[in-house]
Formats: C-alpha cells, sequence, structure tokens
C-alpha cells in the first residue's frame, strides 16, 4: 500500500505527474481517466427474486415436510379422506418460502447504498482553472479544491489546509471532526484516524478550506475496500437454522426407519400389506412436526412486532432468535454507549474543579464561572435555531457543547449576543490553538479568548478568582496545569477561557492583540456514557454475555468511558488498532477473550475481531452506525445497525436497525430473543413429545400383534388439532423470571442436549401410555370403541399438555392457567374441535368413531388430565430441573 502520509505534497505531486499550482491538463485527465477508470465503486450482481425464492427450499426439513405432502396425499387419496394435509403442509412450506424472500430483499443493497454516498460533483483545479466535473471523472493526480460543506470526492493527500477539519466518523468512528495539515507524518504504519494530511471519500468538510491532490479514487479507495469487504463477508447462519437442520435430518432418519420397522412387523404378522403401509407411512408423516417451521416464523413475526416497539427494528426474521443466543455484543462508543452530544461536564474556577452536574446555577452562577461562561458562549460560532418548536444546535461538537451549558445555567447565546455584538474576530489557526472574538459592550469593547489551556496561559498576565482580578503567579500556572493534566487524563476535552477589556475597537484584529488575558477557568467536556447503558452493561454481564467497545476514538478516552461502565474493570484490557494490526489471527484469536476494548481501530480490524470470537463459537452480535462498520456487521451473527445517524451502507448490511441508537435497546432485543428461543424450545418439546406418543403406542401395539389402536385419519388428524393453534399459541408466552440471569445456551449444543431428549422422551412415553391405556379399556366393550377412546385420549391428553411444557422447572400452578390467555383459547378451540369429531353422528362415521358413554368418557378424562399430576410430581421431584441456561 502506497503511504501517501509519509510523503511531502511535492514528492506525491511528483510521483503522480501533477502540478501544486495547476493541476493535470485536460487532456492528461482524460487518459488517465481511461486508464484508471471512473471514480465509482462496482456492484456485484445480485441474485435474481427467482434464485431467492428458489434457495428457500434448500433445507433438508421443507425437502423431508415436501416427500411427506406427496405421501400424505397419496394415503388420502387411497383412504379417501382427502388432500388437506397435503395443502396444509405445502401451505407452510411456500408461505414461509415467501416470508424469506421478503425479508432477503433488501439485504443485496449494501453496495448501492455506498455508491450513492460518494459526491456527485468536484471542484477541481486543470490547466490552472478551477472546474466543476462529475465525481465520477476524477483521476489519481487530479488537484481537488475542498471547502466548507463539500464530500471528499476520492482519496487525497492535502497539500493546503487553512483552519481544514473533515468530519470521518463513518469512516473512523471518531466522535468529533479531526483537524488537518499538510506536513508529512513520521510513522509508517498509522491508523486511518491519525492520518491527519490525508482526507478520504466519503467524509466531509466541517470547516476552513483546503486542496489536495487524488491519490485513489473508486474501488482503490478506503471506501472501495470496505465495498469489497463488505462484499466478501459471509452472511452467517443462524444458530436456530443449523439445530432445525439437524433435527429434519434426524426426523427424516426416524421418520424412514420407523416406516420400514412397522411396515415389516406387520407384513411378518399377516396383516394386510396395503393396510400397514398406509399405517406406516401414516405414522411416518406424523413423526415430522410439519407444524414447526410454521410455528417459528410466525414466533419470529410476533417477536418482530414487540422489538418494533422497543425501537429495535428488524430487517431479516432470523436475527430475533439469533439475538437470544447471543454471548458477545460489540457495540461502537459514539452513539451507542454515549449520547453522541459533547458536553460539558467538569469545570475549573477559584482555583478547584467543580462537577457540572453539582452546580447550583441559583448559587453558583457568579464571578468567575458566569465570565467563563460568558467568555465561551460569545467566542463560539455554533448557532442556535428552533426546528418543529425545538431548540436545535448547529455547528463544531465542541463549540455546540459549550453554547449548551451556558442555557444550562441561564446564559442564553442570544441574548448575550444581542447585548454584546461581535465587531471583529481572530478566527482559530490549527498552530496558535486559539480563537477571540470582540464584542461591543456598552461604551467599552471586550476580547474574549478560548482555546489550548497551555497556549491560553502564555498569553495572561492576571487571573480572575473569587469576584476580583489579580495578578496571575507561577503557582496559579502550575496549579492550572496541574488540573489541565488531570482532566485531559480522565479523557476530557479541555478549553481554558480569557478576556480583557478595551477602551475602544482595536486597532488591529490579528492575533497580536491576545496579550495580557484575564485567565477566567477551563471547562472540560466529554461525549458521556448514556445514563441506561451502565445497567445494560451490568444486564449483560448477568446474563453471561461478554460486553466489547470497539471505536475509532482514542485509547484513552475509551477506557475512561468503559470504565465509567463497566466494560473494563478488574478484567479486560485495551488495545489500540496499531497493535491489533501487529497481531496475527492466531494471536488474536489467542487474546481475543482477555481484549475489552478496541481503539482506534480500522474496518478491517473490525472483521478480524468478529471472526476471532466466532473462532471460538460465540454468537457475536455487533453494533455500528458508519460506512466502516459495514463489513462487520455483515459478518457478525447479528449486525445492528443505528437508525438514527447511521448510514445507509450499515443499515443494509445490518439484521437489526435501532431507531434510538441506544445500547440498552440492544439488551432488551437480545431478552426478546431470550423469550423467542425459549418459545420455540418450548414447542419443539411439545410437538416432538407429542409425536413420540404416537410412535410409540402404534409400534407397541404392532410390535404385541394387536389390533391397530389407530387408523391413519386418526393420527393425521390428532396432528393437525395439536400442531397448530396450541402450538402456535405456546410460541406466545410471556417469559420466564430470571431469564435474563441465565447463561447463553452454548452455540455447539444441539437442540436435544441439557436434558431436552430425555423430557421429550419420558413424556412421549406417557402420550403414547396413557393412550394405550385408553385403548385396551375401551377395548374391553369393543374395538371401535377402544380406538374411539384412544384417539380422545391422544388428543386432549396432548392438549393438557401444552401447559406442562410451558416451564420445565417451574409449576404450572405458580406461572399460572391464565398468563397466556391466547394459549388457553387456542386450547379450548382445538378441544372443541375434537369433541365435534367424536359427538357428531355424521363426522364420527367418516372418522370411524363412535359415541361414549358415561363411564368411557370418565375414564377419558382421567387419562387425558394424567400428564397434569405426572409432570408436576416430576418438578417437585426435581427431576426436570435443568442449568441456569436459556
Amino acid at each position: 500500500m502506497d503511504r501517501k502520509w509519509c510523503q511531502s505534497p511535492e514528492t506525491v505531486a511528483d510521483a503522480l505527474t501533477t502540478s501544486l499550482q495547476d493541476g493535470l491538463t485536460g487532456s492528461e485527465a482524460d487518459k488517465r481517466l481511461g486508464e484508471f477508470g471512473p471514480n465509482e465503486l462496482t456492484q456485484q450482481k445480485g441474485r435474481t427474486l427467482f434464485q431467492k425464492f428458489i434457495d428457500q427450499f434448500k433445507n433438508f426439513l421443507v425437502i423431508v415436510l415436501m416427500i411427506a405432502a406427496i405421501i400424505s396425499g397419496v394415503v388420502g387419496a387411497r383412504t379417501g379422506e382427502g388432500l388437506a394435509d397435503t395443502f396444509i403442509i405445502l401451505g407452510i412450506v411456500l408461505l414461509n418460502a415467501i416470508l424469506g424472500v421478503v425479508q432477503e430483499s433488501r439485504a443485496e443493497a449494501s453496495l448501492a447504498a455506498l455508491k450513492q454516498m460518494a459526491a456527485p460533483n468536484a471542484k477541481v483545479i486543470r490547466g490552472g482553472h478551477v472546474d466543476i466535473v462529475p465525481a465520477r471523472a476524477l483521476v489519481p493526480g487530479d488537484l481537488v479544491v475542498l471547502e466548507t460543506g463539500d464530500f471528499v470526492p476520492a482519496d487525497l493527500r492535502l497539500c493546503e489546509a487553512a483552519n481544514l477539519k473533515i468530519q470521518e466518523s463513518a469512516l473512523t468512528g471518531e466522535s468529533v471532526p479531526v483537524e488537518k495539515r499538510t506536513e508529512a507524518l513520521s510513522e509508517e504504519e498509522i491508523s486511518l484516524g491519525d492520518r491527519v494530511n490525508m482526507a478520504y471519500s466519503g467524509s466531509m468538510v466541517t470547516y476552513g478550506r483546503g486542496r489536495g491532490i487524488v491519490v485513489k479514487t473508486g474501488m482503490g479507495t478506503e471506501m472501495g475496500r470496505i465495498a469489497e469487504m463488505l462484499a466478501e463477508a459471509e452472511s452467517q447462519e443462524t444458530p436456530m437454522k443449523k439445530r432445525l437442520q439437524t433435527l429434519g435430518k434426524t426426523l427424516g432418519l426416524a421418520a424412514l426407519i420407523i416406516c420400514a420397522v412397522i411396515f415389516g412387523a406387520g407384513v411378518l404378522y399377516g396383516k394386510e400389506i396395503i393396510t400397514m403401509f398406509m399405517t406406516s407411512v401414516s405414522l411416518a408423516v406424523a413423526a415430522i412436526p410439519e407444524g414447526l417451521p410454521a410455528v417459528v416464523t410466525v414466533v419470529m413475526a410476533i417477536g418482530v412486532q414487540r422489538l418494533a416497539k422497543r425501537n429495535a427494528i428488524i430487517r431479516k426474521l432470523p436475527a430475533v432468535e439469533t439475538l437470544g443466543s447471543a454471548t458477545v455484543i460489540c457495540s461502537d462508543k459514539t452513539g451507542t454507549l454515549t449520547l453522541n452530544q459533547m458536553t460539558v461536564t467538569r469545570y475549573y474556577y477559584n482555583e478547584d474543579c467543580h462537577e457540572a452536574k453539582e452546580i447550583d446555577k441559583e448559587q453558583d452562577l457568579s464571578e468567575p464561572l458566569s465570565r467563563l461562561l460568558t467568555v465561551s458562549v460569545l467566542c463560539n460560532d455554533a448557532r442556535v435555531h428552533t426546528e418543529d418548536g425545538e431548540r436545535k444546535m448547529v455547528g463544531d461538537p465542541t463549540e455546540t457543547a459549550l453554547v449548551a451549558a451556558g442555557l444550562d445555567l441561564g446564559l442564553k447565546k442570544e441574548d448575550l449576543e444581542q447585548r454584546c455584538p461581535r465587531t471583529g474576530e481572530v478566527p482559530f489557526d490549527s498552530d496558535r490553538k486559539l480563537m477571540s472574538t470582540i464584542h461591543e459592550q456598552g461604551d467599552t469593547h471586550i476580547l474574549c479568548t478560548k482555546g489550548a489551556v497551555d497556549e491560553l496561559l502564555t498569553r495572561c498576565d492576571r487571573i480572575l478568582t473569587r469576584g476580583s482580578v489579580r495578578p496571575l503567579t507561577d503557582d496559579d500556572r502550575e496549579r492550572i496545569l496541574a488540573a489541565n493534566t488531570k482532566m485531559a487524563a480522565d479523557a476530557l476535552r479541555v478549553l481554558g477561557g480569557a478576556y480583557r477589556e478595551l477602551a475602544g475597537p482595536p486597532r488591529n484584529s490579528d492575533a497580536s492583540i491576545e496579550t495580557g488575558l484575564i485567565f477566567a477557568g477551563m471547562l472540560g467536556m466529554i461525549d458521556p456514557p448514556r445514563p441506561e447503558a451502565r445497567e445494560a452493561v451490568r444486564l449483560c454481564r448477568r446474563a453471561g454475555i461478554k460486553p466489547v467497545m470497539i471505536t475509532g476514538d482514542h485509547k484513552i478516552t475509551a477506557v475512561a468511558i468503559a470504565k465509567s461502565l463497566g466494560i473494563i474493570g478488574g478484567e479486560g484490557e485495551a488495545v489500540t488498532g496499531l497493535e491489533l494490526s501487529q497481531m496475527d489471527d492466531e494471536t488474536l484469536r489467542e487474546r481475543v477473550k482477555d481484549i475489552a476494548v478496541y481503539a482506534r481501530v480500522s474496518p478491517e480490524h473490525k472483521v478480524r475481531i468478529v471472526r476471532a470470537w466466532q473462532a471460538h463459537g460465540q454468537i457475536v452480535a455487533m453494533t455500528g452506525d458508519g460506512v466502516n462498520d459495514a463489513p462487520a456487521l455483515k459478518q457478525a451473527d447479528i449486525g445492528a445497525a443505528m437508525g438514527k445517524v447511521g448510514t445507509d451502507v450499515a443499515k443494509e448490511a445490518a439484521d437489526m436497525v435501532l431507531a434510538d441508537d441506544n445500547f440498552a435497546t440492544v439488551v432488551a432485543a437480545v431478552r426478546e430473543g431470550r423469550i423467542i428461543f425459549a418459545n420455540i424450545l418450548k414447542s419443539i418439546q411439545f410437538l416432538l413429545s407429542c409425536n413420540v406418543g404416537e410412535i410409540l403406542l402404534l409400534f407397541i401395539a404392532t410390535m404385541a400383534n394387536w389390533h391397530e389402536p389407530l387408523l391413519p385419519i386418526h393420527i393425521l388428524w390428532v396432528n393437525l388439532v395439536t400442531d397448530s393453534l396450541p402450538a402456535l399459541a405456546l410460541g406466545v408466552d410471556p417469559a420466564e423470571k430470571g431469564i435474563m440471569d441465565r447463561h447463553p445456551r452454548d452455540p455447539g449444543r444441539g437442540i436435544f442436549d441439557k436434558g431436552m431428549l430425555t423430557r421429550i422422551i419420558y413424556q412421549g412415553v406417557m402420550v403414547g401410555g396413557l393412550a394405550l391405556a385408553a385403548f385396551l379399556i375401551g377395548e374391553r366393550w369393543s374395538l371401535e370403541i377402544g380406538r374411539t377412546m384412544a384417539f380422545a385420549v391422544l388428543a386432549f391428553s396432548q392438549l393438557v399438555h401444552v401447559f406442562n411444557v410451558r416451564s420445565n422447572t417451574r409449576s404450572l400452578f405458580a406461572i399460572g392457567f391464565f398468563s397466556n390467555i391466547r394459549l388457553v383459547g387456542a386450547i379450548a378451540l382445538s378441544a372443541l374441535m375434537q369433541l365435534l369429531v367424536i359427538i357428531i353422528p355424521a363426522v364420527a362415521g367418516v372418522f370411524k368413531v363412535t359415541a361414549l358413554n358415561g363411564a368411557q368418557w370418565l375414564w377419558v378424562a382421567a387419562l387425558s388430565l394424567a400428564p397434569l399430576l405426572i409432570v408436576e410430581l416430576v418438578k417437585l421431584a426435581g427431576l426436570n430441573a435443568a442449568k441456569k441456561e436459556i
């Protein structure tokens, strides 16, 4: 890589065969445009809508469901039971495919948003004349003119900088504009944010003016490098998607084995081949929870609605579940953990430091504090205006912080300027590090000066303290400089304020008037942590989630904020982007768990950090707002972009957009994700335990050479009744108590870990055993009554069993029967459907069941309610207990 920041402007101009005064000639620019190509980002061809739709079916569980639908259609046609189940399964598969395409349709728009960020036109000197040309026509060697408000159209090596400041937060993450200069830098390896003699494509000039030589265009710019990383970043499969794929393969294999075993056993016992084929195929279809994809989709969709109310807008549906599995949250600092608003937090006056929050404007706003604030507000180019009834400030973040400090203590800029109108000024200069303004004050004038404390003190000979002015002593200087050092060590940006009264308008309006000043005090400011961020970080730690700060700001600032939030303390260390560059990937993987703060990082650093965590099998959530964050947002398992200050590029690359730019919203979304994840597991446990019961019922009866306790239509109907409304209602169960006190589920563990398989098996045995008992009891009257009782108990016991899976440790009586009213309604409706099938003669004839008498209904009721008693006893015995893990 060419390190142009290490070379003088003259050397760069010679290397690019251009002139620092006249730029390129028009003919040379045209020639280079043909050689280097247009100054724009290339965009890869995205997948078509049809390709996205087809990709939704490349899932083993979906394939198995489609095969099941075909088999179910064959069974329905053979038995005359219709194709209802076939249409239901195919409808579920189609619905999931459509939802997947809708959620994904905007995911490939990141590079298009990058292209929109480029400046449409640029001011360039060609042949000694200033021309305005399309930015895409810029070539290496062009001499570009920069003025306040301009977007930087390409990567430039600055050759002229007059009070030039450029906002680079979209690229570096640094919260304040960078002061630019032209001198060559001595270091070869230097982070992007510290290359103060460079201007990068996509950044914006906020102050001053300058010129720069184009050194890189198009995909060769830093913006282009980000575009390449964005295109190369791999979209991560969600943990639940991986688990469901594994589950689908397992169930598909199990279905084939069940078909073979039951069919073979029946044939060996001399039963009709066609009857055994229909029975075994029906059971295989029943073994696959065809309602599961719909449950997962609907539960996530409902979660999306709830998250939207919490200012978290989900762009990709699976992101909801991924949030619940997050083990690491890598967060940007500016605007996410902080307010993204420079704020005065400390003052120095009367020979001591004072915290802003402790100052009472009614009692403390006297000399010299009032004088210090007056100087800071008057010597200030920030502007206050009202928009939609709300007061807003425009200008440099440091100056708006000073105006806001004045407002907080009752000093309005507009009132001060009306009383003391500005009559002259000495603009800020990066060498002088001071700014001065001259104001008319009655019959006299006053000079207000603010800037770097060490520079300011050299121009002061008096000090205002405790309401009076006295000579400034060496002890005063030492005390002031010590306080300045202490404030800087606390990551505060420090400015001093001074003044002197003038008899009349000064003869000169240059730096020579900045003498004989009276020192009023100092102000320390910082972009402060959000009040709710500390609690959110604490909640993360309690939930077993590792919070990590990644920022483009300086290390001292990052560490100060991290300490105040509890991100870094007794454990955890901080490293800079330069230190990170010196680590290879293996070293980073070894150290990543010990690093809590990354400062002055570049885009590729962020991607490396995410990958290092993922190499440990962690589920990584990443927040960000700038173009520089986009590759890492895409690489992360869950990318969260800022909605207020975030760039379109970051939003398009992310899975989720935070409407309030708040870290606490990420944590709230993690909680919602955990609820969703837990509810999906409940649905899986319910559906599979019921299916195991059905399999066990027919398997035992077949192996024992008994009559079939259920007919194919019974199996398909029970699955239709229990796999639909109850399973969906279970998916919107409220959160269990203490859900954020549990550690994240190990990403490497499957669905059947942590006692899940045990619960599915014993609860399946319970459901199947109760239905088998009903069959044997009813068979004493007749085979038809036995089948009717088994059919009824199988359906009703499963509906009762829904209540059991709401918690594997807490008693249902502690949770409350009516805490999920939708579940109660779903169970009641499904129970009514099952009851009508048995008691309506015409329908009962289709299902080959018969009416039951009082005694038989009592048996059905007792056996159907038994799951409540059995599972409650297991919970009481502690056999159902699970580790504190979601």
